[in-house]
């Protein structure tokens, strides 16, 4: 029965890790400066999107295929910071 309980828990403490990294949004709006190689020297689109990457081929001299960003999803710990003790 011991077994059982530690298989349910680890089940629900694996979907519940795994829905909050699905709640974080990527997105391919990336400065150019900020952007961080993905690819390789002639990679194309399609190949780029294989990786889950992100593909815009501008301006020069940047990556062109890139890692997305993730948003930070830290809040603002002013209520601690405030506390007296």
């Amino acid at each position: 029965m011991g077994h059982k309980v530690t298989c349910v828990l680890l089940l629900v403490l694996m979907l519940t890790l795994s829905t909050l990294a699905g709640d974080q949004k990527e997105s391919c709006e990336v400065a150019p400066s900020q952007r961080e190689n993905c690819g390789f020297p002639g990679v194309t689109a399609e190949e780029c999107e294989k990786k889950n990457c992100c593909f815009k081929a501008y301006p020069p001299g940047y990556p062109w295929c890139f890692h997305p960003l993730i948003p930070d999803n830290t809040t603002d710990r002013t209520d601690e910071e405030e506390c007296a003790f």
